[in-house]
C-alpha cells in the first residue's frame, strides 16, 4: 500500500478532443429531446421506494422481530437496501446529477450518513480522486487492498495472491464494515487518502464526522442490542454488513478491474498520461448487463459505467440513451468499447482478472 505523498499525473491535451466531441454530441442529444441533465420523476420516485423499504424493514426486525428465518432473509435483503440506496440516491447526489437543485443534491448525498459513511470521505475518495484517475496504481485508492489482494499489474505480487481469485468473496462481503469502522477513521487521522493528501476539513465537517458516527452507533449498535440481545444483534449486523459489503464491491470492480480494462502507468520523467481524459476513462471501464432494466434500476446506472465516468454530471436515468452516442463516438476514434452482455460474464471477466494477477508479473 502506498503511504508516501506522490505527484498525480497530468492528462495531455488533444487537438481533436474526444472528450469535447463526446459533450458536443450528447449536449446536442439532451437539446434536442429538451431533456434536463439531472434526475427525473422515475428517479424522485424510486428514492421514496428504497428510502420507505429501509425504514420499514429497520423498524421490523428491531422492534417486531420476526422469526429466525425470515428474520434471516430480512437482514440480507436490508444489506441489499443499503447498496441500492448508496448506488441510486447517494451516488446521484454526490456527483450533483440528482436534481436540478444544489439543496436536494446535498441532501440526496448525505443519505451516506444514514448508512453510517462519511460523506465527505467518499466524496474525496470516489468523485475527485477515483473519478479523475481511474486505474492508476498508487493514486486510485479504489484499487489498493494492500497486501490482502492484487488489483493492478504494477502492485506488488505476495504468495496470498496465488488464490485471491478464490478468497476475494470474504474480503468484498467485509468490505462495508471494514469502511465504517476502519477505513473512514484512517483516512480521518493519518489526513490521507491512499497517496493523495486529504482536503482541510471545515469545522462543520469535522462535526457531521462524528456526529454520523455517534448516530450509526446509537441506531445501528446500541438500540437494536437493546431490544434483540447481543447475540440476535451481531449475527443480524453481520448479515446485514456482509450483503452490502459483497454487492457494493461486485457492482464497483465489475467496472474497472476485468479482463479487458487497461491499468496505464505515466510517462516520465513528464508525469504525463498516454491517453487524453476521455480516452482514459474508456480504457479504464466497463459496462455490464447493459440490456437487462431490472439491474440497471437496482444498480443505479452503474452497470453503464462508460458513461458515468465521461459523464457523471449526468444522472443516471439517461444512460441507456447516451450509450449509442457513445459507442458511435467510440466507433469513430477507433476505440474499444469495453462491454459485458450479463452480470455473470462480468463476474467471470473479474475472477479472469485476477486469477491473471495470481502469478508474479513477467519483467
Amino acid at each position: 500500500m502506498h503511504n508516501q505523498t506522490i505527484a498525480t499525473p497530468k492528462f495531455p491535451v488533444s487537438t481533436k478532443s474526444l472528450h469535447a466531441e463526446l459533450k458536443r454530441r450528447v449536449n446536442e442529444y439532451l437539446e434536442s429531446q429538451n431533456i434536463r441533465a439531472t434526475g427525473n420523476s422515475k428517479l424522485f420516485s424510486k428514492a421514496i421506494i428504497l428510502i420507505s423499504l429501509f425504514v420499514v424493514t429497520y423498524v421490523h426486525l428491531v422492534f417486531f422481530t420476526p422469526p429466525v428465518f425470515f428474520a434471516v432473509i430480512e437482514c440480507i435483503f436490508f444489506g441489499a437496501l443499503i447498496a441500492s440506496i448508496g448506488f441510486n440516491v447517494m451516488h446521484d447526489g454526490s456527483h450533483g446529477s440528482f436534481s436540478k437543485h444544489p439543496w436536494l443534491n446535498k441532501l440526496a448525498a448525505s443519505s451516506i450518513s444514514v448508512l453510517g459513511a462519511s460523506r465527505f470521505m467518499w466524496s474525496m475518495k470516489h468523485v475527485t480522486i477515483h473519478h479523475t484517475y481511474t486505474n492508476i496504481d498508487g493514486v486510485d485508492d479504489d484499487i489498493e487492498v494492500g497486501m490482502l489482494m492484487r488489483m493492478a499489474p504494477t502492485q506488488k505480487h505476495y504468495l496470498m495472491h496465488r488464490f485471491q481469485h478464490i478468497y476475494f468473496w470474504v474480503l468484498y462481503m467485509l468490505l462495508y464494515i471494514f469502511w465504517l469502522f476502519y477505513t473512514d477513521y484512517k483516512k480521518y487521522f493519518s489526513r490521507m487518502i491512499g497517496s493523495v493528501p486529504l482536503k482541510k476539513m471545515t469545522i462543520a465537517e469535522h462535526i457531521e464526522f462524528w456526529l454520523v458516527k455517534i448516530y450509526h452507533a446509537a441506531v445501528f449498535i446500541v438500540l437494536p442490542i437493546y431490544m434483540v440481545g447481543f447475540t440476535s444483534w451481531l449475527v443480524g449486523f453481520l448479515l446485514i454488513g456482509c450483503a452490502a459489503g459483497l454487492i457494493l464491491s461486485i457492482v464497483f470492480q465489475l467496472a474497472h478491474t476485468v479482463s479487458d480494462t487497461e491499468f496505464p502507468v505515466a510517462i516520465q520523467p513528464e508525469n504525463r498520461m498516454p491517453d487524453e481524459f476521455a480516452a482514459h476513462q474508456i480504457h479504464t471501464t466497463a459496462n455490464f448487463a447493459t440490456k437487462s432494466k431490472l439491474v440497471s434500476w437496482l444498480v443505479g446506472g452503474l452497470n453503464f459505467q462508460i458513461e458515468h465516468h465521461l459523464f457523471p454530471k449526468i444522472s443516471h436515468v439517461h444512460y441507456p440513451a447516451i450509450s449509442k452516442i457513445v459507442k458511435e463516438a467510440c466507433a469513430d476514434f477507433k476505440l474499444k468499447y469495453i462491454e459485458y452482455p450479463t452480470v455473470l460474464s462480468a463476474i467471470k471477466a473479474h475472477v479472469a482478472h485476477l486469477k491473471s494477477l495470481s502469478k508474479p508479473s513477467i519483467a
